[in-house]
């Protein structure tokens, strides 16, 4: 009888929130346990099988010089390695250190920031070493998560959408919270992934997934302005779960600098 391929689960800096996903798959993830061997997810089990793996899922960003060394090793004994998450695949909001100098904030979080050992920034795994797939959101959707899965299995290429949440909103029947309340909604250029949760309860869409495609952060910038929101507010929009992903954080920086207008 073949063996089953092994599934490696990896964490970085981060808040869990992806592995949680993967758990939260219930009855689903009895049928992946069923596909694989489970043999590295601490945070579903204290059991360890020694690598190579057939697929490994990395959470989180690279912060220290530890996890810079340690990301290596995991690619080394990882045949597919996914990215999953926006901390994964854009250093998450913990990149936001990436705008100032981590000594200042050293210096005043922690009373001795001497005994620190870290990097000037918060970087995403393929800043690090080649990813085969990056899988955003923050969190993942767990649907994607266990497509991407089926589909490295079974040898296919993962079947994930990267339109724009408006396209999901328009499934949805929603009307948009731009046009109709004035709402502040990153929506135009963020990917699909999320079913468009925020904009269903009126809420604008927070750019959880990480910019779409091919983002118009210009656009979507002018309209912000014209809706009445000045420089420092856009900005603050593009700077959360991922704001160093590359359209995201040119879109901030254009606001920071005060050209971010048409």
């Amino acid at each position: 009888m073949a063996a089953l391929p092994k599934l490696a689960v990896w964490k970085f800096a981060s808040c869990d929130g992806c592995q949680l996903s993967l758990l939260d798959c219930e009855d689903e993830l009895l049928a992946v346990a069923g596909s694989v061997e489970i043999a590295n997810f601490t945070e579903a089990s204290s059991t360890v099988v020694e690598g190579p793996y057939d697929v490994s899922l990395v959470e989180g960003s690279v912060t220290t010089p530890h996890d810079a060394e340690r990301i290596q090793e995991v690619r080394q004994s990882s045949r597919f390695l996914v990215a999953i998450g926006a901390c994964a695949t854009a250093g998450g909001i913990q990149a936001l250190r990436n705008f100032t100098a981590v000594d200042e904030l050293a210096s005043v979080v922690y009373t001795h920031p001497e005994y620190l050992s870290t990097l000037e920034s918060s970087t995403p795994i393929s800043a690090h070493v080649p990813v085969d797939f990056e899988l955003r959101g923050c969190p993942v959707d767990r649907g994607q998560l266990l497509e991407v899965l089926a589909a490295l299995l079974r040898h296919r290429k993962p079947d994930i959408r990267t339109s724009s949440v408006c396209q999901q909103c328009k499934r949805r029947g929603n009307v948009c919270v731009m046009v109709a309340h004035g709402t502040a909604c990153l929506g135009p250029v963020t990917q699909a992934g999320c079913g468009a949760i925020c904009p269903s309860f009126e809420r604008g869409c927070y750019g959880c997934f990480g910019p779409m495609e091919t983002p118009n952060t210009v656009s979507l910038s002018s309209a912000l302005h014209a809706g009445g929101l000045d420089d420092g507010t856009v900005m603050r929009l593009f700077r959360t779960f991922n704001a160093t992903a590359p359209a995201f954080e040119a879109a901030s920086r254009a606001q920071e600098k005060g050209d971010g207008r048409l």
